[in-house]
């Protein structure tokens, strides 16, 4: 009898890790999908950026009633009114940084953490700023169980950088933004970008890659987004 218990106990244990190790693939499977339908056959080609959307599991970085989603051509909700935002937007904007390997990249909006683990694998070092609490906590919390040991976590106004760590080689804005706010500018190194949801007019928001040029700024429209709109100091213009 207790052998059999013992063999029961061992299939049992296999099947139930049969249905884990599935669903495991079925994610991989569907990330695969993704960076073909969604990201490679709208044009980018960067290989090291479409390598990082394979890798990292979009599905652990939204609610888990939202999993069986994480990988279709939409932004989800995360909380707090805030998204995730769609696949191939989180890979065009990492193309437009052009990094190769030794950046330092500042983000504005940390939300879950997604775009900062993408960053992860393409830069040296990460800073992201968020400014709701709870979100910025979740993520750091969430980064750090995944093992991203070179992504930097902080509650606050994104308006006002991270001049601690400044000059960045790269700052990416995912949240709607009316102008530049100038602290970021001043915290760019020259020859840097940063790459935007700009709001040219009311209602309007242009996907926008600035690049510094001594005092003078190149600015270089994409195409047509819709972001949440930024919070904090920046809404005092508004």
């Amino acid at each position: 009898m207790k052998v059999l218990s013992l063999l029961l106990s061992f299939s049992l244990f296999l099947t139930c890790g049969g249905k884990k190790v599935k669903k495991e693939n079925d994610y991989t499977k569907l990330r695969e999908i993704m960076v073909k339908e969604q990201i490679e056959r709208r044009g980018v080609k960067d290989k090291r950026v479409l390598e990082a959307m394979r890798k990292v599991p979009r599905h652990l970085f939204v609610p888990e009633d939202l999993r069986d989603e994480a990988y279709n051509d939409y932004p989800l909700p995360i909380g707090e009114e805030q998204t995730i935002s769609q696949p191939y937007i989180v890979a065009l904007m990492t193309e437009l940084l052009g990094l190769k390997g030794k950046e330092k990249v500042l983000e504005i909006g940390t939300g879950s953490g997604y775009q900062a683990a993408i960053l992860a694998h393409l830069c040296k070092e990460v800073y992201t700023i968020e400014i709701i609490e709870s979100l910025a906590r979740s993520a750091q919390e969430r980064l750090k169980k995944m093992g991203y040991e070179n992504i930097f976590v902080r509650w606050g106004d994104g308006f006002e950088g991270w001049p601690e760590y400044a000059p960045f080689d790269a700052i990416i804005i995912t949240c709607a933004v009316p102008e530049v706010p100038p602290p970021l500018l001043e915290q760019l190194k020259d020859g840097g970008k940063i790459c935007a949801p700009y709001e040219r007019t009311p209602g309007v928001q242009i996907l926008t890659l600035f690049i510094k040029k001594g005092a003078k700024i190149d600015t270089n429209y994409i195409d047509y987004v819709r972001f949440v709109p930024m919070r904090g100091k920046i809404e005092e213009g508004r």
